[in-house]
């Protein structure tokens, strides 16, 4: 019986042909273009696909990237225990799309870049620059660890396939395309793997909305289970998720996101006119709203099947990541080959994520380190290193999954190790851009005060979670369970992190400084970082060099309603 709890069937063997065949399928896109363009293997053709890319496939690399596998599991489980509020996040891509592409983009495509770090040596100085490309780095591997583990966790879960096994060969996997095919075949992937995982999303929809008797029912009993609240219009920055911090502070935190992360810089920057660099942004925003929707909804769909007997605290599942992975066995192992996708659908996820941040990882190394010291190499020597750097960098981050598997809630976790890091680094771009009176001292002085007061709420509040009452989880109930099964099984209440330090002896900065809603740490740093940064830039004496290059500072003409009557743009 679906939804009464209990054990859930294993995969089938159409499920692991699928699974494989999907993989297979990507890593052939990754060979084919790596053997289709031999001929221009040029360090610009490996970083930036020759600069000729189109809109539509960029927009959907561009939602696929940060789409990965987190979101894939995340989200779901999200609107599961906290509702539908995460769906408001809709607004905050579309002020993110608007700023990222009327500001950021025309600047970057101006100044002809291929890493968005060399914005800050042309603006400041050197040692920014390689601080800010440092601070990526750090970010990155982060990030990727947590993408790697988090399909790995829910492939262990349903699969029993060794949770290490399946992680290093998601490395193997992502290291072996990006070795071969560079950015081309990152983003012909991604294409491929965005339309896989909207497929897996619909399937349970699908499924589920026959095994309730209709969407409508399903509609309705989140609504009865007080899972349809997405408007939270209360001003207080320490509830985790409400309209205002979601509007506000999301956008900024999605903004460092796409506006200054390599990884979506060198997307947008390999499109062949600035006109298509703008609309792959904005088609980005729509995949991105689909995409959010329809994880959301799979949560509701979740919920209208558990409501009276939720897996978690029936010690079915251990933790709310592997909430839809069982579901998916639950509802849909009477078909064989369709978990299969599913888990292939997560795992995509994971695969683009995971190459388009190698490749980054690389092209941002090569920039910003070894070129400037190696001046002689020649293409083959750059080549060679190229690939040598993604074998590196894979397994570094292949690495920080094992830290990662320290973490409670994989997307909170991803969102908060954006908002720490980029946030002082959007402040600093956005110092430098808007204001002429910022010189480098304001700048790196800026950025640390910013940086550490982020770290050292993100890290405060990892090691003191919010309370209950913060983060509002919404009752869920074991009343039509079958049997407890598992007891074997210990269930990790809502939020307790496995870091937790004496959590009875709880700081007096635990329930207020502590307890900000990590969607404010990017706004915050970018904050910090603008006021201190232009404060000590005054106190210093200002920018000393009288001929910067107005085209480092945001022009009038960048904005869509001055451009609509110039000449379109067109590169070499």
């Amino acid at each position: 019986m679906v939804g009464t709890g209990g054990p859930v069937a294993t995969f089938s063997v159409w499920d692991y042909v699928v699974f494989a065949g999907t993989i297979l399928v990507s890593a052939g896109i990754g060979l084919f273009q790596a053997i289709r363009g031999r001929k221009e293997t040029s360090s610009a053709e490996f970083l930036l696909g020759g600069r000729q890319m189109t809109a539509v496939p960029v927009a959907m690399s561009l939602t696929a990237s940060f789409m990965s596998g987190i979101t894939v599991i995340g989200t779901p489980a999200e609107a599961y225990r906290f509702g539908a509020a995460f769906w408001t996040f809709g607004f905050a891509y579309a002020i993110m799309s608007a700023i990222t592409a009327e500001i950021f983009v025309p600047l970057f495509y101006r100044l002809g870049i291929t890493s968005a770090y060399e914005y800050l040596e042309m603006r400041f100085s050197r040692p920014i620059r390689l601080i800010g490309t440092s601070m990526y780095i750090v970010q990155t591997a982060l990030y990727t660890g947590l993408v790697i583990y988090a399909p790995a966790l829910a492939l262990n879960q349903i699969t029993g396939l060794d949770l290490w096994g399946v992680l290093v060969a998601t490395g193997v996997v992502c290291i072996i395309y990006c070795t071969l095919g560079g950015l081309k075949a990152v983003i012909w992937t991604d294409v491929l793997q965005m339309v896989i995982m909207l497929a897996g999303f619909v399937a349970v929809i699908a499924r589920g909305a026959v095994l309730q008797g209709g969407l409508g029912k399903i509609w309705e009993d989140a609504g009865q289970g007080g899972r349809l609240e997405a408007f939270d219009f209360d001003p207080d920055p320490l509830k985790r998720h409400t309209f205002w911090s979601i509007t506000i502070g999301g956008s900024v935190m999605w903004t460092s996101i796409y506006a200054i992360n390599q990884s979506q810089v060198q997307r947008y920057i390999s499109c062949r006119t600035l006109g298509h660099a703008k609309m792959s942004l904005y088609v980005n925003m729509v995949g991105l709203w689909v995409t959010v929707s329809l994880a959301v909804f799979s949560g509701l769909t979740m919920f209208s099947i558990y409501k009276n007997c939720d897996p978690l605290t029936n010690g079915d599942i251990s933790t709310p990541d592997q909430l839809l992975p069982y579901l998916v066995m639950d509802i849909l192992a009477a078909y064989p080959g369709i978990p299969g996708l599913f888990v292939a659908a997560a795992y995509s996820g994971t695969l683009s994520t995971v190459s388009s941040s190698i490749n980054a990882l690389v092209a941002v190394t090569m920039e910003d380190f070894i070129l400037p010291l190696c001046k002689n190499l020649t293409e083959k020597q750059v080549t060679w290193l190229n690939m040598g750097l993604s074998v590196f960098f894979g397994a570094l981050c292949i690495g920080m999954a094992g830290i990662a598997s320290l973490m409670e809630s994989i997307l909170q976790a991803a969102l908060s190790i954006f908002g720490m890091i980029s946030g002082p680094l959007l402040g600093l771009y956005l110092l430098g851009m808007l204001f002429r009176t910022p010189n480098s001292i304001g700048g790196l002085v800026g950025m640390i005060i910013g940086l550490v007061l982020t770290l050292w709420v993100g890290i405060g509040g990892q090691i003191y979670p919010p309370t209950a009452e913060k983060t509002n989880p919404l009752p869920l109930s074991t009343v039509g369970c079958n049997s407890t099964t598992g007891q074997n099984y210990t269930t990790a209440a809502p939020w307790t992190s496995p870091v937790t330090l004496q959590p009875d002896v709880r700081p007096p900065l635990a329930d207020s400084w502590y307890s900000l809603s990590y969607v404010y740490f990017a706004l915050l740093g970018t904050l910090t970082t603008m006021v201190s940064g232009l404060l000590v830039s005054i106190i210093t004496g200002g920018c000393k060099q009288e001929k910067l290059n107005s085209d480092l500072f945001v022009k009038k003409s960048d904005l869509i309603c001055f451009s609509w009557c110039g000449k379109p743009e067109v590169r070499d």
